[in-house]
């Protein structure tokens, strides 16, 4: 006999912290089983990512490596997405950032999990596209 497959636990949105984004997926991002695309995730919190690094140079800034990229839950048409970002390293010229996903579901009988975790580093880039010292 199968055993049928426990919900996670709910979970709460980090306190005390503010998302880097909010956004919620809508049927045109979504496949034929309604679960959103990952690459469509992928693309937010690369969004998310470099508005926090982006802060942290000073400017602009391109995403250099994907270090980590976890799809812990699928995302359903209709979940509202919460990226939070975090700075855990600061180089000479990069930045390297953890996104953490987080979904609020059913308005009706509201939970939350999360849903992706990532790892993202990113390198600050002058007006020509050429890296630049981070200022301290």
């Amino acid at each position: 006999m199968a055993q049928a497959s426990q919900q996670p636990a709910d979970t709460r949105l980090p306190e005390g912290k503010e998302p880097a984004l909010r956004v919620m997926p809508m049927p045109a991002d979504a496949n034929h089983n309604g679960d959103i695309f990952g690459g469509w995730i992928m693309s937010h919190v690369d969004v998310a990512g470099g508005v926090v690094a982006g802060r942290v140079a000073r400017g602009r800034v391109a995403t250099v490596a994907v270090n980590a990229f976890v799809f812990k839950q699928p995302v359903q048409i209709g979940d509202l997405l919460s990226f939070y970002a975090d700075v855990v390293r600061v180089g000479n010229t990069s930045v390297t950032v953890n996104v953490e996903v987080y979904a609020e579901r059913r308005p009706s009988d509201p939970h939350v999990v999360k849903v992706t975790e990532a790892s993202l580093t990113y390198v600050a880039i002058d007006k020509d596209g050429r890296p630049r010292p981070i200022p301290r």
